[in-house]
């Protein structure tokens, strides 16, 4: 299956964490997520012990190559603080009290578990077929299932860029003030360099686990973001300037078109005006997108991965599932 310009379009890493052990005591901003978490303490609504806990978070740890031991656990409020000892630092970890997400970055520490990997039933609704199709994304830049989603999106968007209209729309800010910074990081960039830059944007900062880590923190994020613009050609004065003047009012329109839709969830994913559900693999997608086309073109007999993209920022593989942030 296999970029553009318009309004409309528009995580672990240990040595990171050792340097920084601060960023991870972070408090969510979105008073959305402080209502959920502090009433429920959980995304899934499981609530597990906090020796499972803190075995997730070993697990993971070892996944990614690093080892760490168990100092203490208790439960703070809303999450489990989970003390880890890691290259002779002690490091207080925040996990949810199911303990599949580290706090507040939301990074998955169990993306196959069963809580989270139902997998999205097929859309039932029929697409209606264009000679040009136009695929909508809507997004919070942050949320885990979102990136989870552009990453199986990249290689289609690769493969039907001057076929199909790929657009990524913002649709507010769940996560707090840095989530909606990115937003309107990410529309200066279509704006200003066109959509091919935006997916390259996107491939590096969606695989990039150390922005993930940062939580938010300009301080943190800047200097992954730097390394970005150089690798792609982008002048981070002319993103700032348009960021500064134009973005916002690209941004509210946005945001206005997903309410007028009724759209408040991070995947939603629109064809031809019409919302479709779909596995979260490039396979999947793709086969999706061609079957939106009058005569689908050549590139639709192309086959992609039909293994979905772990959920959150990194490069890992996982489930595809039918998880999403907000409603």
């Amino acid at each position: 299956m296999q970029e553009n310009n318009s309004n409309r379009g528009s995580f672990l890493s240990l040595d990171r964490m050792r340097q920084n052990p601060w960023i991870l005591t972070t408090i969510f901003l979105a008073v959305v997520l402080v209502v959920y978490f502090f009433s429920k303490g959980s995304l899934t609504g499981n609530v597990v012990s906090e020796s499972v806990a803190a075995e997730n978070l070993i697990s993971f740890i070892e996944a990614q190559g690093g080892t760490a031991d168990i100092v203490s656990t208790e439960q703070t409020g809303s999450f489990y603080t989970i003390t880890i000892s890691y290259q002779g630092q002690e490091i207080p970890v925040y996990v949810t009290l199911d303990g599949e997400f580290i706090a507040p970055s939301l990074l998955p520490l169990a993306i196959n578990a069963s809580a989270s990997s139902a997998e999205p039933a097929e859309s039932t609704k029929t697409v209606p077929k264009t000679d040009k199709p136009e695929v909508d994304a809507f997004i919070f830049s942050y949320c885990p299932y979102g990136l989870q989603f552009e990453k199986a999106l990249l290689p289609v968007y690769e493969l039907l860029k001057a076929k199909v209209e790929f657009n990524i729309i913002a649709i507010g800010a769940m996560h707090g003030e840095f989530e909606k910074i990115e937003s309107l990081r990410q529309i200066s960039i279509e704006q200003v360099y066109g959509k091919d830059k935006l997916w390259a944007y996107l491939k590096e900062f969606d695989y990039n686990t150390n922005i993930g880590l940062c939580s938010g923190n300009s301080s943190c994020i800047d200097n992954y973001l730097l390394v970005i613009y150089s690798k792609l050609g982008i002048d981070k004065a002319k993103i700032d300037d348009y960021m500064s003047k134009s973005a916002e009012a690209i941004y509210t329109t946005q945001g206005e078109l997903a309410s007028s839709l009724g759209i408040s969830g991070s995947p939603t994913f629109v064809v031809n005006g019409v919302e479709a559900q779909v596995s979260r693999t490039p396979q999947a997608i793709g086969e999706l997108v061609c079957s939106a086309f009058n005569t689908a073109p050549a590139e639709c007999s192309q086959n992609l991965s039909s293994t979905a993209p772990a959920a959150g920022f990194g490069g890992s593989t996982g489930t595809s599932t039918g998880a999403s942030c907000g409603a």
